[in-house]
């Protein structure tokens, strides 16, 4: 059986579920795939696809972005970041904006670079900026044990890192918010295994399958949380057995552990959130750059306009956002759902036909 003929027989079984249900992703790489593939346009109008908490860039708080641009604003600090970032509009400027002002602001693709940068510049503090979920932790902590023994004195991070389960329940107790199963992240779920799921599904009651990136992936996930809930079962499980272990990775998980504990962080359109945060443990304190440089916490003010918070959480599409391809476009984004590459509005701009964008 060929790709195309087992596509279709997925969506033939997807098109003969009749009940009404909304599935939520919560994954970028996912909005980004299912936007791109058109999944959403080839399932039944009773089967709504919502885009969840699920690109970091897109949930750090306005006040946390603010507090990223007022520090690279402190003479002799190098900030290393990554390029996603650089366009997310604060309060008042960007990261962009800043550097052309002459900050000090270097795009890397690891935090080993941002390391080796404070290895070369002695005499300047070099900030990475940790923007991500479980994914992208363990990099992060394998460089900060690194600077560690190394006794790397100019080296620090900004950990704006947050942890998806407990967004995720946020989204399942919020009555507003009406989801029935999650899509759940494949590259999150292979480091903190399905464990976490679990927990929530037997809470909820709601089925959580693990899902992989392409198109036959996306259905098949589609199918096996519609057989859940036809059955009235409420399970985690996984359809992205190729790369996820139940366990998931317990030397990554140990190793972020080690180097960072749980704390309340603020997300965009969620508030804030107990546990869902990392901070460096006591150990590691010397390298934490919201400490060393006495960094404030700036009130969150919402961009005018701009509804990426209930995006985020499911409430709205993006093309229900007053400024969706009018006053906000990936070339002049208002918020960052508009500025990252997994940011469910600029999935939809990108494969939206242009006339149906406004």
């Amino acid at each position: 059986m060929n790709d195309k003929t087992y596509m279709k027989e997925l969506l033939q079984e997807i098109q003969s579920y009749k009940q009404e249900v909304s599935l939520m992703e919560v994954c970028g790489t996912h909005t980004m795939a299912i936007a791109r593939s058109g999944i959403r346009e080839m399932v039944p109008a009773n089967i709504k696809l919502l885009s969840g908490p699920g690109c970091p860039v897109c949930v750090t708080s306005q006040g946390d972005i603010d507090a990223v641009i007022k520090l690279c604003q402190e003479p002799g600090i190098i900030l290393c970041t990554f390029g996603d970032m650089m366009r997310v509009p604060g309060s008042d400027s960007s990261l962009q904006e800043e550097r052309s002002r002459g900050a000090d602001i270097r795009v890397v693709y690891s935090p080993l670079d941002a390391l080796e940068i404070a290895r070369k510049n002695p005499e300047r503090e070099v900030v990475f900026l940790g923007i991500g979920f479980e994914t992208t932790a363990p990099t992060i902590a394998v460089s900060l044990e690194q600077a560690e023994r190394e006794r790397i004195k100019n080296f620090s991070l900004l950990s704006y890192h947050k942890l998806v389960p407990p967004a995720l329940e946020v989204i399942f107790s919020d009555p507003d918010i009406r989801v029935d199963g999650l899509i759940c992240p494949g590259h999150v779920s292979a480091v903190i295994g399905l464990k976490p799921y679990e927990l929530l599904a037997a809470q909820y009651h709601k089925p959580c399958v693990v899902t992989g990136f392409e198109t036959v992936d996306i259905l098949e996930g589609i199918i096996m949380l519609l057989h859940q809930m036809s059955q009235g079962e409420a399970r985690a499980d996984i359809q992205y057995r190729r790369v996820v272990r139940k366990e998931g990775n317990p030397i990554a998980v140990e190793l972020l552990e080690r180097i960072f504990q749980p704390e309340e962080a603020r997300w965009r359109g969620l508030g804030s959130i107990p546990g869902s945060g990392l901070k460096l443990r006591l150990d590691y304190e010397s390298l934490d750059a919201a400490k060393k440089f006495q960094l404030p916490q700036i009130e969150d003010l919402p961009i005018k306009g701009c509804s990426c918070g209930e995006v985020l959480t499911g409430k709205i599409s993006p093309r229900e956002c007053l400024l969706f391809g009018r006053g906000c476009t990936p070339l002049k984004p208002v918020g960052p759902c508009m500025v990252s590459h997994e940011g469910a509005c600029a999935a939809y701009y990108r494969y939206t036909p242009a006339k149906e964008r406004n």
